[in-house]
């Protein structure tokens, strides 16, 4: 099994769900808070490496879902300056393992890449809520939602 760096947004539905996945498959995380990490545009390019900009972007982030940023008209520059004021704007999880890095939740390539449990239910990318929904809180740091990993 591998050992997985899983960037997240503490409080998020999705991304528990995404997280148990690998976990009921057997894999060990490293849980990483993706809105307080000391990112560098340096580091976010790495991740984002050979995918358009737009595909970069966390669909459900309140600017890109009200449609005040638009992904499709931004250079790679402008992209990441605004994810480094702003990190919620970053697809989530990134998911480092196997000397791999990848961005967002796609089910099937996640099974190929690392493997998933055959009676896994299948975990989608986006709000579990929808997107209509308030977003999740952010849990307090020290909180019994900021540690249950």
């Amino acid at each position: 099994m591998a050992h997985v760096v899983f960037f997240e947004k503490p409080g998020c539905g999705g991304n528990a769900r995404q997280k148990a996945a690998l976990r009921a498959a057997g894999h060990s995380l490293e849980v990483r808070d993706l809105l307080t990490w000391p990112w560098t545009a340096a580091q976010l390019q790495e991740w984002f490496s050979g995918l358009p900009v737009a595909d970069w972007f966390n669909r459900s982030a309140p600017k890109v879902r009200d449609g005040e940023i638009l992904p499709e008209r931004l250079s790679a520059e402008a992209a990441l300056a605004l994810m480094l004021a702003e990190p919620l704007l970053i697809r989530r999880p990134l998911l480092e393992a196997a000397g791999e890095k990848r961005v967002g939740w796609d089910q099937e390539a996640v099974d190929a890449w690392l493997g998933l449990a055959a009676s896994a239910a299948t975990v989608g990318e986006g709000c579990p809520k929808g997107e209509k929904m308030a977003p999740c809180p952010v849990p307090v740091p020290g909180s019994a939602a900021d540690t249950a990993q």
